[in-house]
């Protein structure tokens, strides 16, 4: 029997590697944000299905259809967009946000809502 998968706090998508480069001109940034990404969720353990918040789920995204300021790192479920992202402010991001809960609004580009969940006939 397998055991239940454990509860996620955030999902990070992020658009670093495009295969047509619309958003992110600089593919080098890009793949380095990525690497900076996957590094920080390691070193602080975000991946670890023993932590009471939930796991840090990443994903590297070929695109997000937002086709400027990239690289772009979309964050589920809060639906904010950051742009710019580099190495040094992924780590910000992560730290600030993702494990402090608070955005850092002047790096937000757009934002997301998610579709509320459908109501079952009365």
């Amino acid at each position: 029997m397998q055991s239940a998968p454990p509860p996620i706090s955030h999902h990070l998508l992020l658009c670093a590697t495009p295969s047509k480069a619309l958003c992110c001109p600089n593919p080098a940034v890009g793949a380095a944000s990525w690497e900076a990404l996957k590094g920080l969720v390691r070193e602080l353990g975000l991946e670890d299905p023993a932590r009471p918040q939930g796991v840090v789920l990443r994903t590297k995204a070929d695109c997000l259809r937002i086709c400027a300021e990239g690289p772009v790192l979309l964050i589920w479920p809060e639906g904010l967009v950051y742009g710019g992202v580099t190495p040094a402010r992924m780590e910000r991001i992560v730290r600030e946000h993702v494990i402090g809960g608070t955005p850092i609004e002047a790096w937000i580009v757009r934002r997301y809502s998610l579709c509320p969940a459908p109501t079952a006939p009365a």
